[in-house]
């Protein structure tokens, strides 16, 4: 463990089954002896299953099962609560359908070391996003929209690759984050924003899903502009 750091790292899932045994393993070969954290929205392909199974060979990995699906934003915000309750030093976040390399983990608690939030990055120099079609498109898109829109000095908005140094983040709190859903990830930044907090960008590669179905509804851009468009006035109006 990175200088005697409490490091946790969390990750989300609603019908992974497919990756989270990979996912699991990926966080353990780059991160040895860290704490994993696993909330579940009750994934009707027993996900949770596959967790349990885990758990009965690894001490350091934990599940908290919902018994509905309650949303991105709720987990996270539980994870973070997690995190302090439990006195972390550091919180990691990443996606459970391995577009996001555990590989990279190793970074993200070398940057921690000089700030107290990093974000991975995919638009970055040194990033890559191996998306493809539309979605590529979309996403190039959306997050040049929201950066210059929010005026906020940052490339990535819209991933949930990110590292918190709990206990340096003075007044900031994940609870006030009032964004739903994929926005939430945009919502962050303008909390960390407000509170005078350095963004750290790190390039990450961003892989397509391989394995199941995504979870973002094609609705999704209309709702993060509308969340955008809400928060730059918000801010610069209150």
């Amino acid at each position: 463990m990175s200088n005697n750091k409490r490091i946790l790292v969390f990750s989300a899932t609603y019908n992974e089954i497919e990756n989270i045994r990979e996912l699991i393993n990926g966080i353990q070969k780059y991160l040895p002896n860290t704490t994993i954290l696993i909330i579940d929205d009750n994934s009707p392909d027993k996900t949770q299953e596959v967790i349990k199974e885990l758990k009965k060979k690894n001490e350091s990995l934990f599940l908290i099962e919902r018994e509905k699906k309650l949303g991105l934003d709720s987990a996270h915000k539980t994870a973070f609560n997690y995190a302090i309750e439990n006195n972390f030093d550091y919180l990691i976040t990443m996606d459970a359908d391995l577009s996001h390399d555990p590989k990279d983990l190793p970074e993200f608690i070398k940057n921690l070391k000089d700030y107290p939030f990093v974000i991975g990055s995919r638009y970055t120099s040194g990033g890559r996003c191996l998306m493809k079609g539309f979605r590529l498109i979309m996403s190039k898109f959306g997050n040049q929209i929201i950066k210059t829109v929010s005026g906020i000095k940052s490339n990535e908005f819209t991933t949930s690759y990110r590292g918190f140094d709990i206990k340096n983040l003075k007044n900031f709190n994940l609870m006030n984050v009032k964004t739903k859903g994929y926005s939430f990830f945009m919502g962050t930044l303008f909390e960390l924003e407000k509170n005078n907090i350095e963004i750290k960008e790190i390039p990450i590669t961003f892989n397509d899903r391989k394995k199941g179905v995504s979870k973002i509804p094609k609705i999704e851009i209309f709702r993060t502009l509308k969340n955008l468009f809400f928060l730059t006035f918000y801010k610069k109006f209150k």
